[in-house]
């Protein structure tokens, strides 16, 4: 899986990820254009653009961080525990030469008890944290998910949903610093000590003073006090208002921006439908036929971008087709029943195909109906009116209405074809 990130957000690869359980790594870079590099080569070579790794196994992250092969984040996260110089060590300095050293350098630490289970467990999330921030900010670059083995060994895994949900919501309150503190890699200083220092507590002005030297970014301060970096601009903030504290940008960092955001729809009582579908002709149909009926529908022909879609939108009815390229309308399906938000939602495919086991194959992913193209405005609108009809109060529960018409073939005695179209049953 590969391509740009105006196609598709960081969240909803994520999502795909998470939802089909993938092992491998995840190549990031920014404003440019991605070629999947050798492992050997990776860190080799010095890019001319910010990017990123991400690790996982079985759908989980194992450890995220930046390609530039540098232990700079490493040490910043030991000045914690005064434990920075440990990385002077010769043992660790081997480390360093081979690919991934911060990981490698933090389990060398590991394993000469140098730093705690605990600990490492500690810089490890807050690394992956970090590393999010900066991802799911980014809305111009490249991607490239391969699947491989599982990074060895694991110091922990962490769960993909609810870090995107935290991640996202600092993102969110992120911006109301804007445009007093624009990238976590701008660094404070102080234009008047005395003036700070009348405003502070006497501990608080001697930290604040030896940090705040134009020099050292908002990231790093939150690094040295094992913060995060919205806690650390929140306590800083009103002194900025102020003109009591200033920031300088370091230059040799990106400044991460948050993407603008897709427009939803607004809240109403209206059902919402979804059809996701690489036919135009099928879109502007589908389209036209339920907007004349007053229902709120969206249509997407890329099933990448339609899973980002979905996770915003929450549709109450889903047409999906079978056939496209880069997802099957089958494994989409699939994917969308594993999430607690889709389980109950129903999702009726659109497909030309219309034999019996296309029918069952159906079933066994999650789909709750069938509905085969060509079709008709009446047929059309009396599924949606089955499912989500503006008049229908008590709607039928998805789970087994594609079950039992399947059962009905069976009993039919239906070896082939169908001898009718599952969505009509007589």
């Amino acid at each position: 899986m590969q391509g740009q990130l105006t196609e598709i957000d960081i969240r909803s690869i994520l999502q795909l990820i998470e939802l089909g359980q993938r092992t491998g790594e995840l190549y990031v870079e920014a404003y440019g254009s991605s070629a999947w590099v050798k492992p050997t080569q990776r860190l080799e070579s010095v890019v001319s653009q910010p990017a990123w790794l991400v690790f996982f196994l079985n759908g989980q992250i194992v450890y995220a961080g930046n390609t530039d092969g540098s232990l700079g984040r490493l040490r910043d996260y030991l000045h914690h525990y005064n434990l920075h110089t440990a990385l002077d060590s010769p043992a660790i300095n081997a480390i360093a030469s081979f690919n991934l050293p911060e990981y490698g350098s933090l389990w060398t630490l590991l394993e000469r008890h140098i730093l705690s289970p605990e600990q490492g467990r500690s810089i490890l999330q807050n690394m992956v944290r970090e590393t999010l921030f900066d991802l799911l900010s980014l809305h111009q670059g490249s991607f490239v998910f391969k699947l491989g083995t599982a990074l060895n060994p694991q110091l922990t895994t962490l769960e993909i949903g609810p870090l995107v949900i935290e991640i996202t919501k600092q993102i969110q309150e992120w911006k109301q610093f804007n445009p007093h503190i624009q990238s976590p890699q701008q660094c404070p200083i102080i234009p008047d000590l005395e003036s700070l220092r009348d405003n502070l507590p006497k501990n608080a002005f001697a930290r604040l003073s030896d940090w705040m030297d134009g020099r050292t970014s908002v990231r790093q301060i939150a690094r040295y006090l094992n913060r995060d970096i919205l806690t650390v601009a929140k306590a800083i903030f009103p002194y900025v208002k102020h003109g009591l504290v200033q920031f300088v940008h370091n230059v040799s960092e990106p400044v991460s921006r948050y993407p603008d955001g897709q427009e939803l729809w607004q809240e109403s009582q209206v059902p919402r439908i979804v059809c996701i579908d690489d036919g135009a002709v099928v879109r502007q149909t589908v389209e036209q036929i339920l907007d004349d009926q007053g229902y709120e529908v969206t249509s997407i022909g890329n099933p990448l971008k339609a899973l980002s879609l979905l996770f915003q939108l929450k549709p109450d009815l889903i047409l999906c087709d079978i056939a496209m390229p880069e997802l099957e309308g089958y494994e989409l399906c699939a994917m969308l029943r594993q999430s607690t938000v889709f389980r109950r939602t129903p999702i009726v495919m659109l497909t030309g195909k219309d034999g019996f086991i296309d029918r069952v194959k159906a079933y066994m992913t999650g789909a709750t109906d069938y509905l085969t193209k060509p079709f008709g405005a009446s047929e059309l609108l009396m599924l949606v009116e089955k499912y989500v009809g503006l008049g229908n109060p008590q709607r039928p529960q998805p789970e087994n209405l594609l079950a039992e018409a399947i059962a009905d073939e069976l009993e039919m005695g239906a070896t082939g074809q169908l001898s009718r179209s599952i969505h009509n049953p007589s």
